[in-house]
């Protein structure tokens, strides 16, 4: 294998990458600007979501309690009801996503530690919405019954802490605040990364379906040397992403960031490898630009949104799936980029996901230079 013959052909890839304005704005600023739109649509903080209240009591401490439950940006109360009629109207229109339902006796039978007497309907075409205006109603609720009944039990001469004897403390380590976007961002890292799969895999069918693949193998230089070559400037164009992304996640979306770069930096150059040997792989097979996007889709990006473990647990995917996940480079990568990011941890933990990537890497090379010989011949 010659240095020299690679770099002619990395040469020629890289002026074909300057020369193509759109394979130049694919590779260096698609997946950055690809991170951020999705960043956006899938990282939202629900605020706001309108909600109905139904006060059957109509006491001082069912006001105080509403008063309660819609304190923040949470929740907004969008009427107060008068019949259930007039909530399910609501409802059917879409105009809240949860209703609350204090029935006659709330404020007696709490004070009279007889209970809490509450009802909450959630509008089920939207769950995400519903179940998050029931969680904050909870905790709520929560809250004013230790605040109520402080008082009430004080009168009483009973201590607080004697209706406590379970004393449970829930701490949550690296993610405290549990924003999702914490999470979901470092993830995402995997899946922007591999558009340079997609560039490479277009470039082969670009050069077989005009001819001009057949003119290079007629030159000395060799199979591997023709896909490492041209497989380099596209590593080269990854990295300045792998520079830029996380910078806007950092500084932008304020994803914290515990880890080591240089650690990384340098995985980040493992996936690349990996993910555009998959890509080589693609444009091995595929003799058209139309049908190697079809397939990088198919075999790339789809696999990589659904079975990476980036938006689904892989724990809880049935072992058939798990094990082609395996074989996916975002699956590795995703664990890499979370666990650098927020954890911060380094090589030692690391290191199995980072030979996979080689492994990943050098077999998917070695596929598309084996098969590549069969389609020139």
């Amino acid at each position: 294998m010659s240095v020299r013959r690679i770099w002619a052909v990395t040469r020629k890839e890289i002026q074909h990458i300057l020369r193509e304005r759109s394979t130049l704005f694919l590779v260096l600023f698609t997946p950055t600007l690809l991170l951020l739109l999705m960043a956006y649509a899938l990282t939202v903080d629900i605020q706001h979501v309108p909600i109905a209240v139904l006060d059957h009591d109509r006491s001082p401490a069912s006001r105080h309690f509403i008063q309660s439950i819609t304190a923040g940006q949470d929740l907004d109360i969008y009427a107060q009801a008068t019949s259930m009629e007039e909530v399910e109207g609501m409802l059917l229109r879409g105009q809240i996503k949860a209703a609350v339902i204090i029935a006659p006796g709330f404020g007696s039978d709490l004070l009279g530690l007889k209970g809490m007497p509450l009802q909450v309907i959630i509008d089920g075409t939207e769950p995400e919405s519903g179940n998050f205006a029931v969680d904050h109603i909870i905790q709520r609720a929560e809250a004013f019954i230790g605040q109520a009944l402080a008082s009430q039990l004080q009168a009483l001469g009973v201590p607080l802490d004697s209706l406590q004897p379970i004393d449970l403390r829930v701490r949550t380590w690296y993610n405290p605040d549990l924003k999702p976007r914490n999470d979901l961002i470092p993830g995402l890292i995997s899946m922007v990364l591999g558009l340079p799969a997609l560039s490479v895999a277009l470039t082969l069918a670009h050069e077989r379906e005009h001819g001009t693949l057949e003119q290079l193998m007629s030159t000395p230089v060799g199979r591997a040397e023709l896909l490492l070559g041209k497989m380099i400037p596209y590593v080269f164009a990854g990295l300045v992403n792998v520079l830029m992304i996380p910078a806007l996640a950092i500084a932008w979306f304020g994803v914290p960031f515990h880890g080591n770069f240089a650690l990384f930096f340098g995985l980040s150059a493992l996936f690349l490898f990996s993910i555009l040997s998959m890509g080589i792989v693609v444009g091995v097979f595929m003799r058209t630009q139309a049908a190697a996007l079809a397939l990088s889709f198919l075999v790339i990006f789809f696999p990589g949104f659904f079975l990476t473990g980036i938006f689904f647990p892989l724990a809880s995917m049935p072992e058939e799936m798990r094990l082609e996940a395996m074989f996916l480079p975002g699956t590795h990568y995703a664990i890499i980029t979370r666990g650098i990011f927020l954890p911060g941890i380094g090589l030692e933990i690391l290191w199995p996901y980072a030979i996979m990537l080689l492994v990943l890497g050098v077999v998917f090379t070695g596929l598309a230079a084996l098969f590549f010989r069969k389609k020139l011949g």
